[in-house]
Protein backbone atom coordinates (compact mmCIF):
# COMPACT_ATOMS: atom_id res chain seq x y z
CA UNK A 1 0.00 0.00 0.00
CA UNK A 2 2.96 2.67 1.04
CA UNK A 3 4.21 1.83 -2.45
CA UNK A 4 1.48 3.16 -4.20
CA UNK A 5 0.95 6.04 -2.27
CA UNK A 6 4.53 6.84 -2.84
CA UNK A 7 3.73 6.11 -6.23
CA UNK A 8 0.65 8.56 -6.82
CA UNK A 9 2.51 11.22 -5.20
CA UNK A 10 5.20 10.52 -7.84
CA UNK A 11 2.88 11.18 -10.55
CA UNK A 12 1.21 14.11 -9.57
CA UNK A 13 4.98 15.23 -9.43
CA UNK A 14 5.91 13.95 -12.91
CA UNK A 15 2.63 15.50 -14.13
CA UNK A 16 3.31 18.89 -12.94
CA UNK A 17 7.30 19.50 -13.84
CA UNK A 18 6.38 18.41 -16.96
CA UNK A 19 3.77 20.97 -17.81
CA UNK A 20 5.54 23.31 -16.03
CA UNK A 21 8.33 22.96 -18.04
CA UNK A 22 6.45 22.84 -21.68
CA UNK A 23 4.91 26.01 -20.80
CA UNK A 24 7.59 27.94 -19.47
CA UNK A 25 10.03 26.29 -22.04
CA UNK A 26 7.98 27.43 -25.51
CA UNK A 27 9.87 30.21 -26.01
CA UNK A 28 12.96 28.11 -26.54
CA UNK A 29 11.85 26.98 -29.68
CA UNK A 30 12.78 29.77 -31.04
CA UNK A 31 16.07 29.82 -30.03
CA UNK A 32 19.03 27.59 -31.40
CA UNK A 33 18.75 23.30 -29.76
CA UNK A 34 21.16 23.76 -27.51
CA UNK A 35 18.74 25.85 -25.34
CA UNK A 36 15.45 23.05 -25.88
CA UNK A 37 18.06 20.64 -24.81
CA UNK A 38 19.69 21.67 -21.71
CA UNK A 39 15.93 22.50 -20.28
CA UNK A 40 14.96 18.71 -21.29
CA UNK A 41 17.82 17.46 -19.11
CA UNK A 42 16.68 19.88 -16.28
CA UNK A 43 13.23 18.61 -17.14
CA UNK A 44 15.08 15.35 -16.56
CA UNK A 45 16.79 15.72 -13.70
CA UNK A 46 13.74 17.16 -11.66
CA UNK A 47 11.96 13.63 -12.77
CA UNK A 48 14.82 11.86 -11.04
CA UNK A 49 14.60 14.12 -7.99
CA UNK A 50 11.10 13.41 -7.21
CA UNK A 51 11.57 9.85 -8.27
CA UNK A 52 14.24 9.61 -5.36
CA UNK A 53 12.60 12.07 -2.49
CA UNK A 54 8.81 10.99 -3.09
CA UNK A 55 8.85 7.01 -4.65
CA UNK A 56 11.70 6.36 -2.66
CA UNK A 57 13.50 5.00 -5.82
CA UNK A 58 17.27 6.99 -6.18
CA UNK A 59 19.84 5.98 -8.97
CA UNK A 60 23.22 4.70 -9.55
CA UNK A 61 25.74 5.22 -12.24
CA UNK A 62 28.67 2.83 -12.71
CA UNK A 63 31.11 3.07 -15.47
CA UNK A 64 32.11 5.69 -17.13
CA UNK A 65 29.34 8.04 -18.38
CA UNK A 66 29.92 8.85 -22.14
CA UNK A 67 31.27 12.04 -23.44
CA UNK A 68 30.80 13.39 -27.18
CA UNK A 69 29.73 12.10 -30.76
CA UNK A 70 29.43 8.38 -29.60
CA UNK A 71 26.41 5.78 -29.56
CA UNK A 72 25.10 4.38 -26.80
CA UNK A 73 23.25 1.04 -26.91
CA UNK A 74 21.13 0.73 -24.27
CA UNK A 75 18.69 -2.29 -23.09
CA UNK A 76 15.22 -0.91 -22.53
CA UNK A 77 12.73 -2.24 -19.65
CA UNK A 78 10.75 1.02 -19.65
CA UNK A 79 10.29 4.83 -19.62
CA UNK A 80 12.91 5.24 -16.63
CA UNK A 81 16.04 4.57 -18.89
CA UNK A 82 14.99 7.36 -21.71
CA UNK A 83 14.45 9.94 -18.52
CA UNK A 84 18.22 9.07 -16.94
CA UNK A 85 20.16 9.01 -19.99
CA UNK A 86 18.92 12.47 -21.11
CA UNK A 87 20.06 13.64 -17.54
CA UNK A 88 23.26 12.00 -17.30
CA UNK A 89 23.88 12.63 -20.95
CA UNK A 90 25.18 15.61 -22.38
CA UNK A 91 21.86 16.50 -25.33
CA UNK A 92 21.78 13.09 -26.62
CA UNK A 93 19.17 12.67 -29.46
CA UNK A 94 17.11 9.57 -29.37
CA UNK A 95 16.13 6.97 -31.75
CA UNK A 96 12.44 6.84 -30.99
CA UNK A 97 9.23 5.89 -33.06
CA UNK A 98 7.55 8.03 -35.94
CA UNK A 99 4.52 8.32 -33.66
CA UNK A 100 5.56 10.57 -30.74
CA UNK A 101 6.75 13.26 -33.49
CA UNK A 102 3.30 13.87 -34.26
CA UNK A 103 2.86 14.25 -30.11
CA UNK A 104 1.51 18.03 -29.53
CA UNK A 105 4.13 19.91 -27.77
CA UNK A 106 6.39 17.42 -26.85
CA UNK A 107 6.64 16.31 -30.36
CA UNK A 108 7.66 19.55 -31.04
CA UNK A 109 10.39 19.86 -28.19
CA UNK A 110 11.45 16.65 -29.75
CA UNK A 111 11.96 17.58 -33.21
CA UNK A 112 13.78 20.92 -31.96
CA UNK A 113 16.26 18.81 -30.31
CA UNK A 114 17.26 16.77 -33.40
CA UNK A 115 15.62 13.10 -32.17
CA UNK A 116 15.95 10.88 -34.45
CA UNK A 117 12.53 9.62 -35.52
CA UNK A 118 12.21 5.85 -37.06
CA UNK A 119 9.44 4.59 -39.45
CA UNK A 120 9.49 0.71 -38.78
CA UNK A 121 7.53 -0.10 -41.69
CA UNK A 122 9.47 2.09 -44.11
CA UNK A 123 12.60 -1.06 -44.39
CA UNK A 124 16.18 0.28 -45.81
CA UNK A 125 14.65 4.09 -46.36
CA UNK A 126 14.09 4.04 -42.94
CA UNK A 127 17.83 3.07 -41.54
CA UNK A 128 18.99 5.23 -44.69
CA UNK A 129 17.25 8.51 -42.90
CA UNK A 130 18.09 7.42 -39.35
CA UNK A 131 21.77 7.44 -40.11
CA UNK A 132 22.03 10.71 -42.03
CA UNK A 133 19.91 12.13 -38.96
CA UNK A 134 22.72 10.34 -36.62
CA UNK A 135 25.80 11.67 -38.37
CA UNK A 136 24.48 15.16 -38.46
CA UNK A 137 23.71 14.91 -34.37
CA UNK A 138 27.32 13.57 -34.25
CA UNK A 139 29.00 15.86 -36.27
CA UNK A 140 27.56 18.35 -33.29
CA UNK A 141 29.71 16.54 -30.79
CA UNK A 142 26.92 14.67 -29.22
CA UNK A 143 25.85 11.13 -28.56
CA UNK A 144 23.21 9.47 -29.87
CA UNK A 145 21.22 6.79 -27.77
CA UNK A 146 19.32 3.60 -29.34
CA UNK A 147 17.51 0.79 -27.93
CA UNK A 148 18.72 -2.39 -30.08
CA UNK A 149 16.17 -4.40 -29.15
CA UNK A 150 13.34 -1.50 -31.02
CA UNK A 151 11.19 -1.58 -28.43
CA UNK A 152 10.68 -2.20 -24.34
CA UNK A 153 11.79 -6.09 -22.81
CA UNK A 154 9.72 -7.44 -20.30
CA UNK A 155 12.09 -8.94 -17.32
CA UNK A 156 13.84 -12.23 -18.34
CA UNK A 157 12.81 -12.03 -21.78
CA UNK A 158 14.82 -13.68 -24.33
CA UNK A 159 17.54 -11.02 -26.07
CA UNK A 160 16.18 -9.88 -29.69
CA UNK A 161 18.60 -7.53 -31.16
CA UNK A 162 17.73 -5.98 -34.10
CA UNK A 163 20.39 -5.95 -37.21
CA UNK A 164 19.84 -2.07 -37.35
CA UNK A 165 22.01 -1.08 -34.85
CA UNK A 166 24.86 -3.12 -36.85
CA UNK A 167 24.12 -1.23 -39.77
CA UNK A 168 24.10 1.84 -37.95
CA UNK A 169 27.45 1.01 -36.25
CA UNK A 170 29.12 0.64 -39.56
CA UNK A 171 27.71 3.17 -41.15
CA UNK A 172 28.84 6.12 -38.84
CA UNK A 173 32.49 4.28 -38.02
CA UNK A 174 31.35 5.48 -34.49
CA UNK A 175 32.75 4.59 -30.73
CA UNK A 176 29.09 2.44 -29.39
CA UNK A 177 29.26 2.33 -25.63
CA UNK A 178 26.77 -0.54 -24.05
CA UNK A 179 24.49 0.23 -21.24
CA UNK A 180 22.86 -2.16 -18.73
CA UNK A 181 20.39 -1.56 -15.95
CA UNK A 182 17.70 -2.82 -14.14
CA UNK A 183 15.07 -0.30 -14.15
CA UNK A 184 12.61 -3.03 -14.90
CA UNK A 185 12.32 -4.08 -11.45
CA UNK A 186 11.63 -0.97 -9.45
CA UNK A 187 10.04 1.28 -12.73
CA UNK A 188 6.51 -1.33 -12.97
CA UNK A 189 4.06 -0.42 -15.29
CA UNK A 190 2.86 3.14 -15.75
CA UNK A 191 1.98 3.77 -12.49
CA UNK A 192 4.01 1.38 -9.32
CA UNK A 193 7.30 2.45 -8.62
CA UNK A 194 9.36 0.48 -6.29
CA UNK A 195 11.78 1.67 -3.33
CA UNK A 196 15.45 0.77 -3.77
CA UNK A 197 18.23 2.18 -6.12
CA UNK A 198 18.24 1.18 -9.92
CA UNK A 199 21.87 0.78 -11.24
CA UNK A 200 22.77 2.26 -14.48
CA UNK A 201 26.00 1.01 -15.90
CA UNK A 202 28.07 2.24 -18.86
CA UNK A 203 30.38 -0.74 -20.09
CA UNK A 204 33.47 -0.87 -21.90
CA UNK A 205 33.15 1.15 -25.38
CA UNK A 206 33.56 -1.07 -28.54
CA UNK A 207 35.40 0.75 -30.76
CA UNK A 208 34.30 1.38 -34.81
CA UNK A 209 35.24 -1.04 -37.48
CA UNK A 210 34.91 -4.58 -36.19
CA UNK A 211 32.99 -6.98 -38.66
CA UNK A 212 28.69 -6.85 -38.14
CA UNK A 213 29.11 -10.75 -36.89
CA UNK A 214 31.62 -9.56 -34.15
CA UNK A 215 30.00 -6.92 -33.33
CA UNK A 216 26.68 -7.75 -32.89
CA UNK A 217 27.96 -10.79 -30.16
CA UNK A 218 30.27 -8.65 -28.55
CA UNK A 219 26.82 -5.99 -28.27
CA UNK A 220 24.83 -8.12 -27.04
CA UNK A 221 27.24 -10.29 -24.66
CA UNK A 222 27.98 -7.39 -23.21
CA UNK A 223 24.94 -5.95 -22.42
CA UNK A 224 23.42 -8.96 -21.48
CA UNK A 225 25.60 -10.52 -18.47
CA UNK A 226 25.23 -7.05 -16.95
CA UNK A 227 21.90 -6.88 -17.30
CA UNK A 228 21.73 -10.00 -15.68
CA UNK A 229 24.22 -9.40 -12.72
CA UNK A 230 22.22 -6.16 -12.18
CA UNK A 231 19.10 -7.81 -11.97
CA UNK A 232 20.07 -9.93 -9.61
CA UNK A 233 21.57 -7.30 -7.46
CA UNK A 234 18.21 -5.82 -7.68
CA UNK A 235 15.88 -8.69 -6.44
CA UNK A 236 18.17 -9.11 -3.66
CA UNK A 237 18.03 -5.70 -2.74
CA UNK A 238 14.37 -5.77 -2.79
CA UNK A 239 14.36 -8.90 -0.61
CA UNK A 240 16.30 -7.24 1.86
CA UNK A 241 14.03 -3.82 1.91
CA UNK A 242 10.97 -6.34 2.32
CA UNK A 243 12.41 -7.89 5.41
CA UNK A 244 13.48 -4.47 6.72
Amino acid sequence: MIAYIRSAFFVVWFAVITMVVHIACLPLLLLPPRFTCAAARIWARLVLFGLKWLAGLGVEIRGEVPKGPVLVASKHFSAWETIALMAVLRYPSIVMKQSLRRLPVNGWYSRKMHMLFVDRTAGASALRGMAAGAARVLGQGRPVVIFPEGTRKKLHDPPDYKPGIAALYAQLQATCVPAAHNSGLFWSGAFLRRRGVITLEFLDPIPPGLPRREFMTTLQTRIETATKKLLEQGERQMAVLRAA
